[in-house]
C-alpha cells in the first residue's frame, strides 16, 4: 500500500478509535456512577430498563432527543450555543496526545498507538485544559440567569485556583523527567528504583501526586468541588438555562474531561502504558506458548500496553465514583482555603525539593 493512504488510513483509524472508545465509556460510567451510588447508599440503583439497568444510559439518550431543544429569551444565543460545544472538544483534543501504547506492525508499516505525537505534548494538554474554563463562564453569562452567574463565578474562581498547584505538581514532574514529550515520561518510568518497585512518578514524589490528584478534582467539577454546580445553592450552577442535547454535551464533556485528567494522571504519575505486574509474564508465555515472532511479540506487547493502561484509567475513574459518594461538598470558603493556603505553598515546597533531588540524582 502507498505509504500515503497507509498514514493517512491510520490516522482516521486512530481517530475513530479515540472517539469511539472515549465517548463509549461515557454511558458505562454515567450506568456504573448510577449503579455505584445505589451501591453506596444501600439500595439498587437502576433496574428497570434493561438487565441490572444496563439500557438506561439508551433511555437517557432518547429522553434527551425528545426532549424540547429551545434558548432563554434573554440569553445571548451565539455564546449560549457555544459553550457546550467548547466543553465537549476541549478535552477531546486534548486525549489526542495521549499515547495508549508504543507502537504495532502491520506489514512494513509502523503505527504509533498515539494520534498527535509532539515533543509538547504536556504544553498541548494544559492548553486545552485550560479552556475548560471559557464554556463555564460563557454558559453563565450568556444565560442570563442569576444563579448561573454565580455557578460561573465560583468555576472561574476554582479552576484558576487549582490550576495554580496542578502546574506546579506537574513542573515538578518535569524536572525528573527532563521532557515534555509523554512517549519519553513512560520510557523513564519503566526502569526500576528500588528493586521490583518502578520509578512511577507517585513513588518518586508522592506529594506531587496527591496535589495533582486533588486539583483534577477540582479540574473537573466533582464533588466535593462541584461547588459551580452546587444543586442545593444554586439549583444547577453555569448550565442551569441548558437542556436537551445542549446539556447532554455539557454531561458528555464531564466524564470526557475526567477520562482526559485521569489518563493524564496516569501517565506522568504511575507509568502510563507500562506492564502492571504479571504482564510480563504473561507476555512470555504467549510467546513460548504460541511462538511468536518477533512482529507478534510486539503487537502483543501493544495489546498488553493498552490493557495496562486502560485498567489504571478505570481505576482512577471508580475513585472518582468513590469520593462523589463518600464526601460531602466543601463550602466555598474552604476549597478557597485548601487551594491557596495549603496546595499552593506546599507545592512551591515541593518544587524547590524535586529541584534538589534532581540536582542530587543528576
Amino acid at each position: 500500500m502507498d505509504p500515503v493512504i497507509f498514514t493517512t488510513t491510520a490516522i482516521i483509524a486512530k481517530i475513530l478509535v479515540l472517539l469511539g472508545v472515549t465517548l463509549g465509556v461515557v454511558p458505562i460510567m454515567v450506568w456504573f456512577e448510577r449503579r455505584g451510588a445505589g451501591w453506596f447508599q444501600g439500595r439498587p440503583g437502576p433496574n428497570r430498563v434493561g438487565p441490572f439497568g444496563l439500557l438506561q444510559p439508551l433511555a437517557d439518550v432518547i429522553k434527551f432527543f425528545f426532549k424540547e431543544d429551545w434558548v432563554p429569551a434573554n440569553a445571548n444565543k451565539f455564546y449560549y450555543l457555544m459553550a457546550p460545544v467548547i466543553a465537549l472538544v476541549a478535552p477531546l483534543a486534548a486525549i489526542s496526545v495521549i499515547p495508549f501504547g508504543s507502537h504495532i506492525i502491520i506489514g512494513d508499516h509502523v503505527v504509533h498507538l498515539q494520534l498527535a505525537n509532539i515533543d509538547s505534548g504536556v504544553i498541548f494538554i494544559l492548553a486545552f485544559a485550560g479552556l475548560e474554563v471559557y464554556p463555564v463562564i460563557l454558559a453563565g453569562w450568556a444565560s442570563n440567569n442569576k444563579y448561573s452567574t454565580l455557578g460561573a463565578l465560583r468555576g472561574s474562581a476554582q479552576v484558576v485556583s487549582y490550576e495554580i498547584s496542578m502546574g506546579l505538581a506537574l513542573l515538578s514532574m518535569l524536572l525528573f523527567y527532563g521532557t515534555f514529550n509523554m512517549n519519553e515520561m513512560v520510557t523513564w518510568q519503566s526502569q526500576s528504583l528500588l528493586g521490583p518497585i518502578p520509578s512511577w512518578g507517585a513513588f518518586l514524589n508522592p506529594f506531587a501526586a496527591l496535589v495533582f490528584w486533588i486539583s483534577i478534582f477540582a479540574e473537573t467539577n466533582r464533588l466535593p468541588f462541584d461547588l459551580p454546580e452546587g444543586e442545593s445553592e444554586i439549583v444547577a450552577g453555569y448550565h442551569l438555562e441548558y437542556g436537551a442535547f445542549k446539556f447532554a454535551a455539557f454531561f458528555m464533556a464531564e466524564y470526557c474531561a475526567m477520562i482526559m485528567a485521569s489518563a493524564l494522571l496516569v501517565t506522568v504519575f504511575f507509568g502510563g502504558y507500562g506492564f502492571l505486574p504479571g504482564m510480563q509474564m504473561l507476555l512470555e508465555m504467549a510467546t513460548a506458548q504460541f511462538g511468536l515472532a518477533e512482529v507478534g511479540i510486539q503487537n502483543v506487547t501493544a495489546l498488553l500496553q493498552f490493557i495496562s493502561l486502560a485498567s489504571k484509567v478505570a481505576f482512577i475513574m471508580f475513585v472518582f465514583v468513590w469520593v462523589r459518594w463518600s464526601l460531602p461538598r466543601f463550602r466555598f470558603d474552604q476549597l478557597m482555603d485548601l487551594g491557596w493556603k495549603w496546595l499552593f505553598p506546599l507545592s512551591l515546597v515541593n518544587l524547590v525539593y524535586s529541584a534538589l533531588l534532581t540536582w542530587y540524582m543528576n
